[in-house]
């Protein structure tokens, strides 16, 4: 999730588990210490597919960063023998602002390397968006109430609580997903529409209302919304993955990770004289958050797969556009009229960007 989340929970851990003994300090250390697996942004990659597969790799796998948790729990013993710590509540302290890092990245959609370097499949349990101010500000405010009375008495009650509260949120996150996925399936069902994988993911800064698609065995795929408060069946929207554009690509290891970091939930579009591949999890239909063009045809009309390079239209920009958030919001409770995917999808291609030098 965002950096300050990260930060407010890494306090919030050690506040409660360390705070008696090092006060508000433990506040400060909790939140840098919760954010150093996001480090890994610093390393730069030669192109776009790298830098997002990437991410949330070593620096978030539990092995390593239990690991550094006993490194860090018997350096800081050894260095300050006096201080009234033992070895189990320090490790206990930094084991959890670590690995929580990456199991609460896991709760989006994005994919976190939790179990590298074993080449499994990225975990992405989609039960919060990114962003979520009903997970973060409970914890935020009861860190500044901390950080403000001290370590003591009602503010440890709170911070457990602000705790407890945050981790039933991606309960009720999970549930709601869960519960999306099974509408969306019974209204393909319905129609007599067969899927062989359905997928819900939360929608821009809330779990009430689900981005919701599912592949069909044919090559296409439905994408739908879906709410907690829905009585009828969700809107569906057909679409083509084109995979058989996407044949150019089969072999190439770039497109091969992107394929296996994403669950293969791409598709392909020809744009022009370029080929862009897009992951279908991100975003909304028409503002997808991560495309890439991944081939070029030449001038004898072969396609050639090339160095990727992101791929410009919208982005996760457009998730702050307050048309269509009022829309997304106005959705959480009401069916009619649907969200106008068809139109959204219906919007400009986009262009190459610009390559960095």
């Amino acid at each position: 999730m965002d950096s300050l989340t990260q930060a407010v929970l890494g306090a919030a851990l050690q506040g409660t588990v360390l705070g008696r003994l090092q006060g508000r300090r433990s506040l400060l250390y909790g939140a840098a210490l919760g954010t150093v697996p996001d480090l890994d942004v610093i390393i730069r990659y030669a192109d776009p597919v790298s830098q997002m597969t990437y991410h949330r790799g070593f620096s978030h796998s539990v092995f390593v960063l239990t690991a550094l948790a006993l490194l860090l729990a018997w350096l800081v013993n050894r260095c300050w023998p006096n201080k009234g710590y033992n070895l189990p509540r320090l490790f206990l302290a930094f084991w959890l602002v670590l690995i929580t890092h990456p199991v609460l990245d896991a709760f989006t959609v994005y994919g976190t390397q939790l179990f590298w370097p074993l080449h499994t499949t990225p975990e992405s349990w989609a039960a919060v968006f990114i962003i979520d101010p009903v997970y973060t500000v409970p914890l935020l405010l009861a860190v500044l109430y901390a950080g403000l009375k001290g370590l003591k008495g009602r503010a440890l009650s709170l911070l457990s609580l602000a705790l407890a509260f945050s981790t039933a949120y991606l309960g009720f996150g999970l549930a709601g997903r869960m519960a999306a996925e099974q509408r969306f399936e019974l209204a393909l069902q319905q129609q007599g529409i067969a899927s062989s994988e359905v997928r819900a993911v939360p929608i821009a800064f809330n779990t009430l209302v689900w981005r919701v698609l599912a592949k069909t065995p044919d090559g296409d795929y439905y994408e739908g919304a879906s709410s907690w408060f829905d009585r009828e069946p969700p809107e569906l929207l057909r679409q083509p993955r084109n995979l058989a554009a996407g044949k150019v690509l089969d072999g190439v290891p770039l497109h091969e990770r992107l394929r296996w970091f994403t669950g293969d939930w791409l598709r392909y579009d020809v744009v022009g004289d370029a080929l862009v591949v897009t992951d279908l999890r991100m975003g909304i239909p028409g503002n997808y958050t991560f495309r890439f063009q991944m081939a070029q045809r030449d001038g004898a009309g072969q396609w050639q797969a090339i160095q990727p390079r992101g791929w410009v239209a919208g982005g996760a920009a457009s998730l702050f556009d307050g048309d269509k958030l009022s829309l997304i919001w106005r959705r959480v409770f009401a069916q009619q009229p649907p969200l106008p995917l068809a139109a959204w999808a219906a919007q400009p291609e986009g262009h190459a960007a610009e390559a960095r030098h």
